[in-house]
């Protein structure tokens, strides 16, 4: 065992404090080039992750950078600096600690560069950043520790993928340099270890102590969830109820949009005028910052909120946590559990608030999934390459390069151990040419070979590059602002504000706002309290239930009753059991029935919203080739609604994998999501330029701007980098035809079409869903035709010409 030196052994104790075995562990093994640490929220991670950082500066004899500490979060990387220099204060160790993220200063950015900090807290931009200057090797020459905190944040993002090829960047700069990896919530542990690992050193998994289970269960409320919609308005009395027993309460939501409708909701509830605040990611800067303070300071009773508040900064005395609405995945319910009790061997406390009736089933199923410490993930794909093609333009503005040096660093970084030359050679080409119908453009024409090294073609590119770093794709955003040069209020996507007139409102922030118009790009209103509200389209993730969860979901389904349930649902699930049946595990149930002069079918695929959007996309494809005349569907997590004119008996043979693959091509190739898709996938990789000399383009200018690339790409140059990169993007998100394929792998052909006299239960709530998607085609000319005769008749004139 190692031993902690004297100052730090007096400060644990003179507080009466004992090291835990995990934070021993990590001291013993400090000498290993990879250590995952899993330890459960308020568990002293953190600290574990830094004790062999502060046991080995305390001599004072290091000079220079020791230790980086990578956050996801820059308020994180803050928060950490302030409660790692209290200590270090109080110990009187000689140590410097500072952080360093995009709020930084320029002056304190370039002294960190010539005299760097013995501890430094950044982000993974700014290391991506820091290593694209041609003096990252005298920052990084003296450093000995990485330590990647709430590593799980990042694992399934481009922005975790930007970081382990920086790491890869790191280790040749530092070759002795050891990882450690930091998370709460990890469901695959060794696919985390390897990604963490430079490839192909071993990663030794470390697992505290789990604590005590948390005191976890559906919310009750005297009123029965409704059958659709996400506002979850029917909870708030009970929710206040909640609130007022309890110190602090963090009520999260999955949308921006949903936690503005919630808190507007709240608060017009709130007649004892509780102290309750709002914060999410649209909100601005000195909003969110506002908040913050005053939950540090205990002085707001509860906090509605989004992922904004997801990591692991320690707000107050949070001792309760609300999740409005099913959590879609378990490791997202656990993590925010986590923000409640914020302390080693305390249980926390939530409660889960179903947003409509399917939503009971699913907070059930997650509920049971987080008792059995069934984390859930998605498999992760092979390193995106358009976050290569910036990291190698980042490597070629550090100074020459050989290929095959940088080919063999970036295989050492876990997710791109398996890249071939093939493909590595592919990127290098489209950074230094722009690939094959492009190359005849000096815009795009980046770097240059002479004498078997690479070079920047001209050094000035180095400044605009580094302005474009980055994986993080912002939504077009713009300011909202009180008129008269009022106090800022947060951002709202430039395609809602747009869609405004004067006079129309909205909700920002908690506040019903006017819009009085645009000035200088920025969208100013007045207060408005008098009218119902439009709501913003706010940007931001909206998630899916995971495959692992609907799984659950479906085995449950089986059950000959269910008592943990209320029963209004149970109720729900044995009527639907005796009109149709319920849907099973490897079986794909498709109900076919009439309803108000119109043909439905409804497909039970539980593969996600957007899997089971794609769906609606490619079966109304497939009936239309058919003669079928589809006129619409809805999509939600777990089933696929179409409504036209003529009756589906079979729905075997439009489930043909094959030919969903084909009709999706087809669909894909002219389609907004490609382009959208394809916008993203260019700025990343350099070929759209956002930020040029301190301006920035608007959203509309992007837009042009890579429209024109994409329709010219795609026709001169189909098989370029860009575009290929593009489809395996949308295939694997925006579309998610991957749980298609899953789903179809599972079910194998076994497809259930049951042919019912009206509308089952189950398929009922899809009525009442929003955002159902008309098809234009065969049905409406039908219809057109039909009620033309009709109006003939009613007339008297159709018999008049002979019609």
């Amino acid at each position: 065992m190692r031993a902690l030196p004297a100052p730090i052994e007096q400060w644990f104790s003179a507080r009466g404090w004992t090291i835990h075995p995990h934070q021993q562990d990590m001291l013993t093994r400090a000498a290993d080039r990879a250590l995952l640490l899993i330890a459960p929220t308020g568990g002293g991670k953190t600290l574990a992750g830094f004790l062999p950082t502060l046991t080995e500066l305390a001599d004072g004899t290091h000079k220079g950078l020791h230790t980086l500490y990578i956050s996801p979060l820059k308020a994180l990387a803050a928060d950490i600096r302030r409660n790692l220099q209290n200590p270090v204060d109080e110990m009187s160790l000689p140590i410097r600690i500072e952080d360093r993220t995009g709020d930084t200063s320029q002056t304190r950015k370039k002294a960190q560069r010539a005299d760097p900090p013995h501890i430094l807290l950044t982000t993974p931009e700014s290391l991506a950043l820091l290593i694209s200057y041609p003096d990252a090797p005298h920052i990084f020459k003296g450093l000995q520790r990485v330590v990647v905190d709430e590593i799980h944040a990042l694992a399934d993002s481009k922005r975790g993928d930007q970081l382990m090829l920086a790491l890869s960047r790191l280790q040749t700069l530092a070759p002795g340099l050891r990882r450690v990896g930091l998370s709460a919530t990890v469901d695959k542990p060794q696919d985390i270890a390897s990604l963490l690992a430079c490839h192909p050193d071993p990663c030794e998994i470390l697992t505290a102590d789990p604590g005590p289970d948390p005191d976890i269960a559906m919310l009750e409320t005297a009123e029965a969830p409704p059958w659709s919609g996400g506002g979850a308005a029917y909870a708030i009395p009970a929710v206040l109820d909640q609130v007022r027993q309890h110190k602090t309460t963090l009520i999260f939501h999955n949308t921006r949009a949903q936690a503005e409708i919630f808190f507007h909701n709240l608060w017009l509830a709130n007649d004892e005028g509780l102290p309750i605040g709002i914060h999410h990611g649209s909100l601005d800067r000195a909003q969110r910052e506002k908040v913050e303070a005053a939950m540090v300071a205990g002085h707001l009773r509860a906090i509605v909120c989004t992922g904004s508040l997801d990591l692991g900064l320690d707000w107050g005395d949070v001792d309760l946590v609300i999740q409005v609405g099913a959590p879609k995945n378990v490791k997202r319910l656990i993590q925010r559990i986590g923000r409640a009790n914020h302390r080693y061997n305390a249980p926390s406390k939530a409660r889960l608030v179903p947003a409509n009736r399917f939503e009971v089933i699913e907070c059930g199923a997650a509920l049971e999934a987080a008792r059995d410490h069934d984390l859930d993930g998605e498999p992760r794909g092979p390193g995106p390459r358009d976050v290569l093609c910036q990291h190698i333009l980042i490597a070629a503005c550090s100074g020459p390069f050989t290929a095959d040096q940088l080919f063999s660093e970036i295989i050492t970084a876990g997710a791109y151990k398996d890249l071939s030359r093939d493909e590595f050679d592919a990127c290098l080409d489209f950074t230094a040419t722009g690939g094959y119908a492009l190359r005849a453009y000096d815009r795009w024409q980046r770097l240059l070979e002479r004498d078997g090294q690479w070079h920047l073609r001209d050094p000035r590119a180095a400044a605009r590059i580094r302005m474009n770093i980055g994986t993080i794709q912002d939504a077009d955003l713009m300011k909202v602002r009180m008129r008269g040069r009022g106090p800022a209020l947060g951002e709202v996507e430039e395609s809602f504000a747009a869609s405004l007139s004067p006079g129309d409102t909205f909700l920002i922030g908690g506040k019903i706002v006017r819009y009085e118009g645009l000035r200088e790009m920025t969208v100013e209103v007045s207060r408005d309290k008098g009218r119902k509200p439009r709501l913003a389209v706010f940007s931001g993730t909206k998630f899916s239930t995971s495959t692992q969860l609907s799984q659950r979901i479906l085995r449950n389904l089986q059950a000959s009753d269910w008592p943990d349930l209320p029963a209004h649902t149970r109720a729900w699930l044995h009527l639907q059991r005796q009109v149709s049946r319920l849907p099973e595990p490897g079986r794909l149930l498709a109900e076919s029935f009439p309803h108000e002069g119109r043909e439905h079918i409804c497909a039970y695929g539980f593969a996600g919203r957007n899997a089971q959007q794609t769906l609606g996309l490619l079966l109304t494809k497939r009936m239309e080739e058919r003669g079928l005349a589809p006129m619409g569907f809805v999509a939600t997590d777990y089933a696929t609604l179409i409504w036209g004119l003529d009756p589906v008996t079979d729905a075997t043979p439009f489930f043909d994998l094959n030919a969903l693959r084909d009709g999706l091509d087809g669909w894909l190739a002219g389609n907004a999501v490609m382009k959208r898709t394809f916008r993203s996938v260019a700025t990343i990789a350099g070929l759209i330029e956002r930020n040029i000399a301190g301006q920035r383009k608007s959203g509309r200018q992007a837009t042009f701007s890579s429209d024109i690339l994409y329709d010219t790409l795609l026709k001169y140059d189909p098989d370029h980098l860009l575009l290929t990169i593009t489809r395996d993007e949308a295939m694997r998100g925006l579309v998610d035809f991957a749980r298609i394929e899953d789903m179809a792998a599972r079910v194998q052909g076994r497809i259930d079409t049951l042919r019912l006299t009206g509308v089952t239960p189950f398929a009922a709530p899809l009525f009442l869903e929003v955002g159902k998607v008309p098809v234009k085609g065969d049905a409406e000319e039908r219809i057109l035709r039909q009620e033309t005769q009709r109006l003939m008749q009613d007339a008297g004139l159709h018999n008049l010409n002979g019609t």
